[in-house]
C-alpha cells in the first residue's frame, strides 16, 4: 500500500512538472558549472547557442564560439572588463628657433635622433625599430616637422632602420644617407622600397661626406674600411659642430671603426656622445672615449635581454667624469647648444 501511495505521489509531481520541462532549455551542465542553451532561447533572454551558467540565472557568453571555458568565474561580470589603454607617448617640448637642438627620442631599444638647426633645418638620425615608426612620426609631428632636410640611416639593423619607411610615406625627405651595405631582411627591403616609392636615390656613406647645413657643420666621420659581414662596424658616424660645440652620433659602431677612426687620425673630439651599441661591451672602447673626451654621454636604450647597457661602460664613463642621461630613464632627452653652452631637458625625470 505505502509503495502505491508513494509511486502515485511521483506521478502526480511529474505531471505538474511536464509543462515546465517542455519549455525549458535542454543541455547537459558542464564541469565548469555551465551549458549551451539549445531549445527555447529566447524565453530565458538567451541567444540560440549562448553559453551560460545556473548560478541565479545569470549567463556568460563563451569565449570561443569553438571552445568551452576552462573556468568558472567566481561572480557573473556585470560588463565586460575594460581594455589596458595603451601608455601615452611624451612628445618632446618644442624649443625656440636659434639654437641647434637635438632631441634623442625615446624608442625603447633602439635609436632615432633628431637634429634641428638654429636655421630651422631638420635631420632624422635612423627610425627605431618596425612598431616605432608611428611614434617617431608622432614625435615630428609635436615638433612641427613637415620636411626632413636629411634621413641617415646609420646601418641596416631593424631597430635603426625599422621605422623608417613610416617617416618616409608621412614626411617629405629631401635626400637620404647610408652606408653602401646592404641586407637580405624584410626590414631592410622595405626601406629600400620606401625610399623608391619617394622618388629618392640613397646617398652612400664614407668618411669625408658632408650633409649640406647653413651655420652648421656636419660631417661623416665613418665608414672609413669595408666590413664584410659586421653591420654594427658598417656604421655611418656623423660628427656635428655648431660654433665651440660638438655632437658625435656613433650609431652601432663597434671597436673595428673606432680603432679605424682612432688610426685615421680624425677630430673625434665630441661635447656630447651618443654612446654606441646602446652602450654595449663591444663599443666605446678606452681609447675612443679618451680621443672624443666628451662632457656628456646619452644611451638610447629599453628593456632588452642584451645587457645594455654594459655596466663596464658606465663604469668606464664614470670614472671620465662624463654625465650619462638614459632615455630608458629620462625618456626623450633634448639638448639646446646656443654655440658656447648646452642644456638639458627631458620628457621624464629632472632635467639636467
Amino acid at each position: 500500500m505505502k509503495k502505491r501511495i508513494a509511486l502515485s505521489m511521483i506521478l502526480s509531481v511529474l505531471l505538474i512538472l511536464l509543462p515546465v520541462i517542455a519549455n525549458a532549455h535542454p543541455g547537459r551542465t558542464d564541469s565548469n558549472g555551465g551549458h549551451y542553451c539549445r531549445t527555447n532561447c529566447a524565453k530565458w533572454g538567451l541567444e540560440n547557442g549562448e553559453y551560460h551558467y545556473h548560478n541565479g540565472g545569470g549567463s556568460n557568453s563563451a569565449p570561443a564560439a569553438t571552445a568551452k571555458p576552462t573556468t568558472k568565474p567566481a561572480t557573473k561580470p556585470t560588463s565586460k572588463p575594460t581594455a589596458t589603454p595603451a601608455p601615452t607617448l611624451i612628445v618632446p617640448k618644442k624649443q625656440n628657433i636659434g639654437t641647434l637642438q637635438v632631441y634623442y627620442f625615446d624608442v625603447g631599444q633602439g635609436d632615432s635622433t633628431l637634429i634641428r638647426t638654429p636655421k630651422n633645418q631638420y635631420i632624422l638620425i635612423d627610425g627605431g625599430n618596425n612598431d616605432q615608426g608611428k611614434n617617431v612620426v608622432k614625435y615630428l609631428n609635436a615638433l612641427g616637422v613637415k620636411t626632413l632636410d636629411a634621413m641617415v640611416a646609420t646601418h641596416p639593423d631593424a631597430d635603426h632602420i625599422g621605422g623608417l619607411d613610416d617617416v618616409l610615406k608621412a614626411l617629405d625627405v629631401k635626400s637620404v644617407y647610408a652606408p653602401k651595405v646592404s641586407h637580405t631582411t624584410e626590414t631592410y627591403k622595405d626601406f629600400l622600397t620606401a625610399v623608391k616609392n619617394e622618388g629618392r636615390t640613397i646617398k652612400s656613406v664614407t668618411k669625408g661626406v658632408a650633409i649640406p647645413l647653413t651655420g652648421v657643420d656636419a660631417k661623416f666621420l665613418a665608414p672609413i674600411n669595408s666590413y664584410g659581414d659586421d653591420l654594427n662596424d658598417w656604421s655611418a658616424v656623423l660628427r656635428v659642430t655648431y660654433k665651440n660645440k660638438s655632437f658625435l652620433f656613433t650609431g652601432d659602431a663597434e671597436k673595428a671603426s673606432e680603432n679605424d677612426m682612432l688610426a685615421d687620425g680624425l677630430n673625434l673630439k665630441a661635447d656630447v656622445l651618443k654612446v654606441g651599441h646602446h652602450g654595449s661591451s663591444s663599443s666605446t672602447s678606452k681609447a675612443f672615449l679618451d680621443a672624443v673626451k666628451p662632457k656628456y654621454a646619452v644611451i638610447s636604450v629599453g628593456k632588452n635581454n642584451y645587457g645594455h647597457p654594459d655596466s663596464g661602460i658606465l663604469t668606464r664613463l664614470k670614472n671620465a667624469n662624463v654625465s650619462v642621461l638614459r632615455t630608458d630613464q629620462k625618456g626623450t632627452i633634448t639638448a639646446i647648444c646656443d654655440g658656447n653652452n648646452i642644456t638639458f631637458t627631458t620628457t621624464k625625470g629632472a632635467s639636467k
